[in-house]
C-alpha cells in the first residue's frame, strides 16, 4: 500500500513538472516607480548599442579597413554585440513596463541557449583580437602571412563552433533537471544560475559543472588574455617611443573591452548558484553597458576609425 502511494506521489510530481509552462521574473529591483524610470534609461542604452555598432559595421564594411585583420575581427565583435544585446535587452525593456514579467518555458530555454552561444562567440572573438595584436607587435614581418584572411575566417568559425558546444552542453544539462516550483526567477533574464535555484533536487554537483563549464573557462581565457598583453608590453620595450604609443593605443582599447566584459562574468559564474550575491545587478555590465561602450572605446581612441567614418559618411551624404 505504501509503495503504491509513493509511486502515485512520484507520478504526480512528474506530471506537475511537465505542466510547468512558464517562469516569472522578479526583475532588477521590484520597485514599480524605479522600474518605470529605468525603462527609459535601458531604452536609450539599447538605441545607443544599435546606433554605435551599426556605425562601426558600416564604417568597416564600406572602407579599406575591412582588409585589415584587426578591423575584420572588430566588425564581427560589433555584430555579436548587436545580436547578444538583442536577445536580452528588448525583453528587459518590455518587462520594466509590464505588470507581469512572465516568460514561457520554451522561450526561457531559447534565451538561455542563444545568450550563452552568442556570448561564447564574443569571448573567442576577443581572444582572436588579442592574438592579432600579439602577432602584429611581436612578429610584424610575418603578420600578413600568419593573420591571412583564410586564418581569420577559421578563427571566426572556431568561435561559433566552441560557443555552440558550450551553449548546447549548458542547455542539455538544464533540460535534464526537474523544475517543481516555485517558478519565480530572481533575475531579468533566463540564466543558468537563477534557474538552478528553482530545481527540486540537490544541485551541488550541477553547480560544480556550471562553474567548470562557464566560470573556470572564463577565468582561464581571461588569464590567457592578460598573459598575452604582458608579453606584448614586454616586447614593446624594444620599440621607439612613437611605435610604443601607436601599439599601446590599439592594445589599450582592447584591454578596456576585455576588462568590462570578463570581470563581471567572472564574478557571476565563479561563485556557486546558492550564494547570495548581486548577480543580476552585475550582469547589467556585460549585457548592456559593455556592448554600449565598445563602439565608443574603439572609435574615440582610434584615428584610423575616425578618418574612415568621415570618408564613408561623406560618400553617403553625396
Amino acid at each position: 500500500m505504501k509503495s503504491g502511494h509513493r509511486e502515485r506521489t512520484r507520478l504526480d510530481l512528474m506530471e506537475y513538472q511537465k505542466n510547468v509552462t512558464e517562469f516569472v521574473f522578479t526583475g532588477l529591483w521590484g520597485n514599480r516607480q524605479l522600474e518605470l524610470l529605468f525603462f527609459f534609461f535601458f531604452l536609450l542604452c539599447y538605441l545607443a548599442v544599435l546606433m554605435g555598432n551599426v556605425v562601426i559595421l558600416l564604417t568597416i564594411t564600406y572602407s579599406h579597413l575591412i582588409e585589415q585583420p584587426m578591423y575584420y575581427f572588430l566588425c564581427h565583435l560589433s555584430l555579436m554585440d548587436l545580436c547578444y544585446t538583442s536577445t536580452v535587452v528588448p525583453r528587459l525593456i518590455r518587462d520594466l513596463a509590464a505588470a507581469k514579467k512572465n516568460i514561457s518555458f520554451s522561450e526561457c530555454m531559447t534565451q538561455l541557449f542563444t545568450a550563452h552561444w552568442l556570448a561564447g562567440v564574443e569571448i573567442f572573438i576577443l581572444v582572436s583580437m588579442a592574438l592579432d595584436r600579439y602577432v602584429a607587435i611581436v612578429k610584424p614581418l610575418h603578420y600578413m602571412v600568419i593573420m591571412s584572411r583564410k586564418r581569420c575566417n577559421l578563427l571566426i568559425a572556431m568561435a561559433w563552433a566552441v560557443g555552440f558546444w558550450h551553449s548546447i552542453a549548458l542547455l542539455l544539462m538544464v533540460l535534464s533537471l526537474p523544475f517543481c516550483g516555485p517558478n519565480l526567477i530572481n533575475h531579468y533574464l533566463c540564466d543558468v544560475k537563477p534557474l538552478l535555484k528553482l530545481v527540486c533536487k540537490d544541485i551541488q554537483v550541477v553547480s560544480i559543472l556550471v562553474i567548470a563549464n562557464s566560470g573556470m573557462v572564463v577565468v582561464a581565457i581571461f588569464v590567457v588574455l592578460i598573459a598575452s598583453y604582458i608579453l606584448i608590453l614586454y616586447n614593446l620595450r624594444l620599440r621607439s617611443s612613437s611605435g610604443r604609443r601607436k601599439a599601446l593605443s590599439t592594445c589599450s582599447s582592447h584591454i578596456m573591452v576585455v576588462v568590462l566584459f570578463f570581470v563581471p562574468c567572472i564574478y557571476t559564474y565563479v561563485l556557486p548558484a546558492g550564494s547570495e550575491n548581486k548577480d543580476k545587478e552585475i550582469s547589467v555590465f556585460y549585457t548592456v553597458i559593455a556592448p554600449m561602450l565598445n563602439p565608443l572605446i574603439y572609435t574615440l581612441r582610434n584615428m584610423e576609425m575616425k578618418n574612415a567614418m568621415q570618408k564613408v559618411f561623406a560618400q553617403v551624404s553625396l
